[in-house]
């Protein structure tokens, strides 16, 4: 009898091990397929961003040429951008008379 019951005890031993086992193997397998669901959602993202910037670059592209061909040398708008520029010269140059007059006239014996 004394056999009989080592072996029911060494029986009952595995059978602890072998269900500890178990949930161990259970909480990896969770762990592990929370693992992949994350993995899934970053790709999910990624992709998204990515697509995101594709479009972006497209715009940004687009945007460029519009204004390379608006303002480049051989564009519509050349004529009109030195006129700008003149005009602009002499609007800063009038401004700044009156804010040097408008300076001195502090320094100037009243």
């Amino acid at each position: 009898m004394s056999s009989s019951r080592a072996a029911d005890t060494y029986e009952a031993q595995n059978n602890q091990e072998l269900e500890s086992l178990h949930t161990k193997l259970r909480t990896l397998r969770g762990v592990t397929t929370d693992i992949y669901d994350d993995v899934e959602r970053q790709n999910v993202t990624l992709d998204e961003t990515g697509n995101s910037f594709s479009t972006f670059a497209g715009s940004l592209a687009q945007s460029s040429r519009r204004a390379a061909s608006a303002f480049g040398p051989e564009g519509s708008l050349r004529k009109y951008r030195l006129l700008v520029q003149v005009v602009g010269a002499i609007v800063a140059f009038w401004f700044g008379w009156h804010v040097v007059n408008w300076i001195f006239s502090w320094f100037r014996p009243s």
